[in-house]
C-alpha cells in the first residue's frame, strides 16, 4: 500500500505538468488558427509577427515546467549573445529534452518566438504539434537517399522572403545517442573509419546535408552559427559508465540536477562553402563535442568531471518570463471548460485539428 502511494505520488510530478502542456494545445491552436484566418489577406510578415508573439507565449508555459518547476541548475560555458541574431543552432542529440534547451538558451536571448526546426519527416503526424510546426517555420526532411534538398531550399527561401527571424535548430547526427543501442553507436563508428574520420565516442557521425542546405541557402541572412554542446548531471552509472540521458518525463519528475550548455559562436567567413569541405569542417566541431563531453565524463581528475571547462555561469529563470504564459494559457483553457458549448469546441479541436493538420502535412511540405 505503502509503496503504491509512494509510486503515485511520483507519477504525479510529470502528470500535472504533461496535463497542462497538452491540455492548453487546443486552446493555442485555436487562437493560432483565428489569426491565421485574420490574417489571411496581409503581407507574411504580419502574420509571423504575431505567430511568433504567440509561440513565445505557449513556449515559456513549457519552460515554467522544465525550468521553474523542476529547479534545474542551467550551467552556461561560452559566449552567449544577448541579441537577437539570425542564427543556426547546431547540437548534439541525446534526448528529447535537447528540444528544449534551444528554447533555454533562446528565451535567454529574449528570441523564443524565433525558434523553428529541422525535424525528421515522421514527427509531423504528431497530433496538432506536428502541423503547427510546419505552420511555424518548421522543416520536416527525410534521411539519406529520401532527403529532398530543393524541397527544404524552397521552404527556407519562402521564410527570408517573408524577412522571417530565424533560429534555427538542427541535430546533425541525425538520430539520438542512447548507450542502451550500441550498435547505433557501432555503425556510426564503422562509417567514420571507413570515410578515414576520427572515430567520435560521446557523440555519432555528424550527416552534413541538412546543415549545408541550410548555411549555403540563408548565407547572406544569418548572423552565425551556435555549435552547441549540451550534458546532462547524473547520466553515468555507478561503475563510470553513460547511461541513457533523461527522458521528458523524467526530467520532469526531477530526475537531471544539472543542465550544462557549451555555446562557440562561430562567423560564417569561418565555414567553407562546398558540401565536402563542410562535411569535414562539421565533423571536426563534433570531434571538439567529444572532447568536452569526454572531459565532463571521463576526466581522470574527478574534480574535472560534471563540468565543462572554462568559466561558467548560472543561469537562472525568471517567474516574470514564464508564470505569466501559464496563468494567461491556464485560464483560457478553464474558461473553455467550464462550459458545455466551451468542452465540445474543446473536443473538436483536437478530433479535427489532427484530421486537418494530417491531411495538410500529407499533401504540402
Amino acid at each position: 500500500m505503502l509503496l503504491s502511494l509512494v509510486l503515485h505520488t511520483y507519477s504525479m510530478r510529470y502528470v500535472l505538468p504533461a496535463a497542462v502542456m497538452m491540455g492548453t494545445a487546443p486552446t493555442y491552436v485555436l487562437a493560432w488558427g483565428a489569426w491565421r484566418l485574420l490574417s489571411a489577406v496581409l503581407p507574411a510578415r504580419f502574420y509571423r509577427e504575431v505567430d511568433d508573439r504567440l509561440y513565445t507565449i505557449y513556449q515559456s508555459m513549457v519552460l515554467f515546467f522544465f525550468e521553474n518547476y523542476t529547479g534545474v541548475q542551467v550551467i552556461l560555458y561560452g559566449d552567449l549573445p544577448k541579441n537577437k541574431e539570425n542564427v543556426i543552432y547546431l547540437s548534439n542529440h541525446q534526448c528529447t529534452v535537447d528540444w528544449i534547451i534551444a528554447d533555454m538558451l533562446a528565451i535567454r536571448q529574449n528570441a523564443l518566438g524565433h525558434v523553428r526546426y529541422v525535424l525528421k519527416d515522421g514527427l509531423k503526424w504528431l497530433p496538432l504539434y506536428g502541423w503547427y510546426f510546419s505552420q511555424h517555420g518548421g522543416v520536416y526532411v527525410k534521411r539519406s537517399a529520401k532527403f529532398n534538398e530543393k524541397e527544404m531550399r524552397e521552404k527556407l527561401r519562402s521564410q527570408m522572403k517573408a524577412e522571417t527571424p530565424m533560429y534555427l535548430v538542427i541535430f546533425p547526427e541525425g538520430t539520438r545517442y542512447n548507450p542502451e543501442i550500441p550498435k547505433v553507436i557501432a555503425d556510426s563508428q564503422s562509417f567514420a573509419e571507413k570515410e578515414g574520420l576520427a572515430i567520435l565516442k560521446h557523440v555519432l557521425t555528424p550527416r552534413v546535408k541538412a546543415t549545408h542546405v541550410a548555411i549555403d541557402t540563408m548565407k547572406d541572412y544569418l548572423d552565425a552559427v551556435y555549435d552547441v554542446t549540451v550534458a546532462y548531471e547524473g547520466t553515468v552509472d555507478h561503475k563510470g559508465q553513460r547511461k541513457l540521458a533523461p527522458s521528458m518525463t523524467e526530467f520532469l519528475c526531477k530526475e537531471c540536477p544539472r543542465v550544462h550548455i557549451f555555446i562557440d559562436r562561430i562567423e560564417l567567413k569561418d565555414i567553407p562553402e562546398e558540401q565536402m569541405y563542410m562535411r569535414r569542417w562539421l565533423h571536426e566541431r563534433f570531434e571538439i563535442k567529444d572532447k568536452l563531453l569526454i572531459e565532463f565524463y571521463d576526466a581522470k581528475d574527478s574534480k574535472r568531471r560534471n563540468k565543462f571547462p572554462g568559466k561558467s555561469v548560472h543561469s537562472k529563470l525568471s517567474l516574470k518570463k514564464t508564470l505569466p504564459s501559464l496563468l494567461f494559457l491556464g485560464g483560457l483553457t478553464a474558461s473553455m471548460l467550464l462550459t458545455e458549448s466551451g468542452r465540445k469546441l474543446y473536443v473538436k479541436t483536437w478530433i479535427y485539428g489532427t484530421l486537418i493538420g494530417c491531411l495538410w502535412v500529407s499533401i504540402k511540405p
